[in-house]
């Protein structure tokens, strides 16, 4: 099982993002969020889309292309805070 706590905490996007999405935390509703970010009905199986969906969207804003969306961004990191948070501690 990967530890996706570790994982998202060896990722670097500038603080701003990172920022924006720790206050986006408080607002998140897996039941509503989840879904619209995902193509997974179970919640279990959502982290490693978000996180894929997430790297292509770092790649997007480093090309400085112009398709990238900060609110997207801000909102995919946001469910992976959050889901990474309900993931069960590994011992």
């Amino acid at each position: 099982m990967t530890d996706f706590r570790t994982l998202l905490a060896t990722l670097s996007r500038p603080r701003l993002l990172v920022r924006a999405a720790r206050l986006g935390i408080e607002d998140y509703r897996r039941d509503r969020d989840l879904r619209r970010l995902t193509d997974h009905a179970r919640p279990e199986s959502a982290l490693p889309q978000l996180l894929e969906k997430e790297a292509v969207m770092e790649a997007t804003r480093m090309a400085g292309d112009a398709s990238y969306s900060v609110a997207r961004h801000v909102e995919l990191l946001i469910a992976l805070m959050a889901e990474a948070r309900l993931q069960p501690r590994l011992v």
